[in-house]
C-alpha cells in the first residue's frame, strides 16, 4: 500500500498514511478470535446452566449473536474507527479527506460488508483494496472512506535530519560523496562517542571522514563532524 495525498476545499494538502492489507487481515483475524471466543464463552455459560437443544434455545442463540451481528458497526462507532482488532494493529477508520467519518458513512461501510467480506469470504475486499490504491474496499468507496495506520514510519532521512538555519552556509561540498548509510553511521557513532566522552573515537571518526572525502581542514574533530552532518543535510535538501 502506498501514501496518497489529497487537497481539501481550504487548499490543505493532507498526507494519508493507509493502512497495509496485512495488518488489516490480522486485525480481521484478531476480531474473528475475538468472536469465536465469546460464543465458547457462550455455550459454557448455557450447557453450565442445563440448556439443552429446543426451539426456545434457538430464540436465546440469535438474541445472544445479535451483539456479534454488529461487531464491526458497533465497536468502529464507540471506539472511533477501531475495533479491537483495528486497536491492536493501530490502523482506523477515516474519512478520505482525514475527518472523523459519520455514522451513517460507518452504517454504509457494515451494510456493504456482506458483500465485501462475508458472501465472498474477503475476495472481493481484498481485490478492491489492491486495485484501488488508497485502502478502499466497496464499502469504503461507499462511504467515502479509508483505513490508515497510526503508526509512525521513520525513514532513513528522518533519521539523518538536523535543525540548520535558512542562512547556513555549507563548507565542504565534497560531503556529497557520502552516501546516507555513511552520514547515518558518522551521526551515531560521534554521538555515542561525545556522550561518553570517548575523543579519541571522534578524532579517528575525522581521520575516516577525511580519508573518505579527501577533505582538508584544521577544524577540531568535534568542530568538523557536526559541520560535516550539517552540510550533508544542506546539500540532500536541496535535491
Amino acid at each position: 500500500m502506498e501514501n496518497f495525498q489529497i487537497e481539501t476545499a481550504q487548499n490543505i494538502r493532507i498526507k494519508q498514511n493507509v493502512a497495509p492489507v496485512s495488518d488489516r487481515i490480522l486485525a480481521f483475524i484478531i476480531d474473528a478470535l475475538i468472536i469465536i471466543g465469546y460464543y465458547i464463552i457462550i455455550f459454557l455459560i448455557l450447557n453450565s446452566l442445563g440448556y439443552i437443544p429446543s426451539e426456545s434455545l434457538i430464540v436465546v442463540y440469535v438474541l445472544l449473536s445479535l451483539p456479534i451481528f454488529f461487531y464491526s458497526l458497533l465497536f468502529e462507532v464507540l471506539m472511533n474507527g477501531q475495533s479491537p482488532g483495528k486497536y491492536f494493529l493501530r490502523i482506523r477508520v477515516t474519512k478520505i479527506d482525514g475527518s472523523k467519518p459519520t455514522f451513517g458513512s460507518y452504517l454504509i461501510r457494515w451494510m456493504l460488508r456482506l458483500i465485501d467480506i462475508d458472501l465472498a469470504s474477503g475476495s472481493v475486499a481484498l481485490l478492491t483494496l489492491l486495485l484501488n490504491g488508497k485502502g478502499q474496499r466497496l464499502g469504503d468507496l461507499a462511504a467515502n472512506t479509508t483505513v490508515i495506520s497510526e503508526k509512525k514510519r521513520i525513514s532513513i532521512h528522518d533519521t539523518l535530519n538536523v535543525d540548520i538555519s535558512n542562512e547556513y552556509k555549507p563548507t565542504f561540498p565534497q560531503v556529497t560523496l557520502l552516501s546516507d548509510k555513511d552520514l547515518q553511521t558518522i551521526k551515531n557513532l560521534y554521538q555515542t562517542a561525545l556522550r561518553k566522552r570517548n575523543y579519541n573515537t571522534i578524532n579517528a571518526l575525522k581521520d575516516k571522514v577525511i580519508q573518505l572525502t579527501d577533505i582538508k581542514t584544521d577544524l577540531r574533530a568535534v568542530d568538523f563532524i557536526e559541520t560535516v552532518i550539517k552540510d550533508y543535510n544542506f546539500y540532500t535538501q536541496q535535491m
